[in-house]
């Protein structure tokens, strides 16, 4: 069953994705679009637009097993050995590097294929597909969500209800997210510490993780990388991350749902976890490598408009109110300034000293700070900071 989606909307959203977020596009571009074959509707608009400006198109249609579109797909993983993961095709590569700008248009028509991996090959899969990440990461990119009906069962909405959520929040207009970041983003620039207190049900405590992110750079996210977006981010110190978190908002991960998240944290460690459903999974994203067992980002959720929390990492980590971390990898450009002449050296020192977290994880879990969340208390130094009408706002 495909999502119905009018061509004037469809060609909006292309618009978006290629002038606002990827700065336009000109005749010496080759732009990698990547996705499943369900999300066609909104890849062949993008396709004809980037032709039609004169670059070339490399459609990259990920088979339906394929978790994203990464360097093999699940079949390997059941069947294939450690060794076969590791021959990654020299093409593969020189298709990567050959890209000037990437689209990933996510949107599964059966997650169940790529969910419940045997561990010891998926995280050789991982691994494997790392370099090909870092690659992307490097070049002007951008992610969207295109509805599926396996997307919205999940969410237990029907596939036209699903489908208007996703459009009406993938069509507003992002300009207006980077002012009312902007306040956020600027407190916290200047503070040192986190502080998060959130409420175990299990328990009936009040948990509290802190962090240090003293010189760290934030980040305002307004349709530049995720579309839709609105976030602040930022990566702390990853030695610093101590105390303990509950995570009331459901995660979406490879084709599984996880919930009721408890981390306990300790020199900057991962030392004790529990999750409510789906803990093997859980156990499975920390357990990668020793980068998964660290914290890489703490972030803010800006966008108002977007009150429904569904659970797609993409979308939940911006509903207005919420925070979240990340499992997993730190974002280099929290730590240097652009046009740092020594960036890379920085950034390798950080590294080397536990400061920056690398790791082949990173995975947004997701505090609700609204009415009825887990969330109780946010404070950047002394100030708090309060959920309110779906936004966050400094406390006068």
């Amino acid at each position: 069953m495909q999502a119905k989606i009018s061509g004037q909307d469809l060609e909006m959203w292309a618009d978006y994705l290629l002038n606002h977020s990827l700065g336009g596009i000109t005749d010496s571009d080759i732009v990698m679009v990547k996705g499943e074959h369900i999300t066609w509707p909104l890849m062949s608009v993008l396709q004809d637009k980037i032709f039609a400006a004169g670059a070339i198109a490399d459609i990259c249609l990920a088979a339906p097993d394929n978790n994203r579109g990464q360097v093999w797909g699940a079949s390997i993983t059941k069947h294939g050995t450690i060794e076969q993961i590791k021959r990654t095709p020299d093409w593969h590569k020189q298709r990567y590097e050959a890209m000037t700008k990437y689209i990933e248009i996510l949107g599964a028509e059966s997650p169940q294929l790529f969910a419940s991996l045997p561990e010891q090959t998926s995280r050789a899969l991982m691994k494997a597909d790392m370099p090909f990440k870092q690659i992307r990461l490097n070049k002007p990119w951008v992610l969207t969500l295109f509805p599926t009906k396996a997307f919205a069962d999940m969410e237990g909405m029907t596939l036209a209800e699903y489908t208007d959520v996703i459009v009406k929040t993938s069509l507003t207009d992002p300009k207006l997210l980077e002012v009312k970041e902007a306040p956020i983003a600027e407190l916290m620039k200047k503070s040192n510490k986190v502080h998060i207190e959130t409420h175990c049900p299990e328990t009936g405590q009040t948990l509290v993780l802190v962090m240090d992110i003293k010189g760290r750079f934030p980040v305002k996210c307004f349709g530049l990388r995720n579309f839709p977006d609105g976030e602040v981010f930022t990566s702390p110190d990853a030695n610093s991350v101590k105390g303990e978190i509950f995570v009331d908002l459901p995660v979406f991960y490879n084709g599984v749902t996880i919930q009721g998240i408890y981390l306990k944290l300790d020199k900057g460690r991962i030392v004790d976890y529990r999750a409510q459903n789906e803990f093997e999974t859980l156990k499975k994203i920390i357990e990668t490598d020793e980068g998964s067992h660290r914290i890489g980002e703490v972030a803010l959720g800006m966008n108002q408009g977007l009150t429904v929390a569904l659970k797609h990492p993409l979308f939940v980590e911006k509903v207005g109110g919420t925070l979240h971390i990340a499992i997993g990898e730190s974002y280099p450009e929290c730590y240097v300034e652009d046009g740092d002449a020594e960036q890379q050296q920085k950034i390798d020192e950080l590294e080397q000293k536990g400061i920056l977290n690398k790791s082949s994880q990173h995975v947004d879990i997701v505090v609700d700070f609204r009415e009825g969340g887990a969330g109780r208390r946010l404070y950047l130094d002394d100030q708090e900071l309060i959920s309110r009408n779906n936004i966050w706002e400094i406390r006068k």
